[in-house]
């Protein structure tokens, strides 16, 4: 297998099974990440920085994008290079063989702590306070559901709805162009990019709440519609093959 087509099944297997061939954006995406990656391996890059360094790469974001004049722009290159690293990491681990269980944990909490500042920006930028909350609000919804369905025993991502990363990455993006540009024509409420962006933001989020919740619910309840109850036996023999260790055995090495 190629390091073209080892990338994608990588990126297949981590979200359920979808083949990433199918969108051209997305598979370029996964060999963008992959070829980012491959320097970084060599030098033997822990997964764990690359993902640290994806939170604390745009944690002045809202500072920058307050400044006002071409800082947004500043505040934007920020959003990218965290964007591209949110990638990269796991990509790192896939070619080094160190992905571990804590890397499954800081992972996610890295991504929702950029999504947070994501909705800071926008309110920084002029969008109103109760709409940034509210997007905000949305946004760990989804992810809770998703989450939640993933440790009830869900396989992958469950859905790739309209309301994920690249979609918040880039309603921020714009948002921070966009008031770039207008504040260099007086005439114009600065603010009109952010409050534009929330709204498409909230749209968003909840189509890609609904559509998360509706696939999640289909996918828990068919498999238990066919096999039936399961038994104290059954889930006794399950737990010794679910991926964690025995009692004794020492943890995998951590990021």
């Amino acid at each position: 297998m190629d390091r073209r087509a080892e990338a994608l099944a990588h990126w297949s297997r981590l979200h359920g099974g979808i083949d990433p061939s199918g969108s051209v954006w997305i598979s370029a995406w996964v060999r963008l990440s992959h070829a980012c990656a491959r320097p970084l391996a060599r030098r033997g890059v822990r997964p764990g920085a690359v993902t640290t360094a994806s939170a604390a790469v745009v944690a002045p974001v809202p500072v920058l994008a307050g400044l006002g004049h071409a800082w947004p722009l500043a505040a934007l290159l920020l959003v990218a290079v965290s964007a591209v690293l949110d990638g990269v990491d796991g990509a790192v681990a896939a070619q080094t063989g160190t992905d571990t269980a804590w890397g499954r944990v800081l992972d996610p909490l890295a991504d929702r702590a950029v999504d947070v500042v994501l909705v800071v920006t926008l309110v920084v930028l002029g969008a109103p306070l109760w709409l940034g909350a509210a997007l905000a609000v949305l946004t760990l919804l989804l992810e809770s559901v998703r989450a939640t369905a993933q440790a009830a025993g869900l396989a992958g991502a469950g859905a790739i709805t309209v309301w994920e990363r690249p979609s918040r990455v880039i309603v921020t993006v714009l948002a921070l162009a966009a008031t770039a540009s207008v504040g260099l024509v007086p005439a114009v409420d600065a603010a009109v990019p952010a409050k534009v962006a929330v709204a498409v933001g909230l749209a968003l989020a909840v189509v890609g709440l609904v559509h998360l919740t509706v696939a999640v619910r289909r996918q828990l309840l068919a498999p238990r519609a066919q096999a039936g109850p399961t038994s104290p036996a059954t889930m006794r023999a399950d737990s010794t093959t679910s991926g964690s260790p025995p009692p004794g055995c020492d943890e995998p090495p951590t990021r």
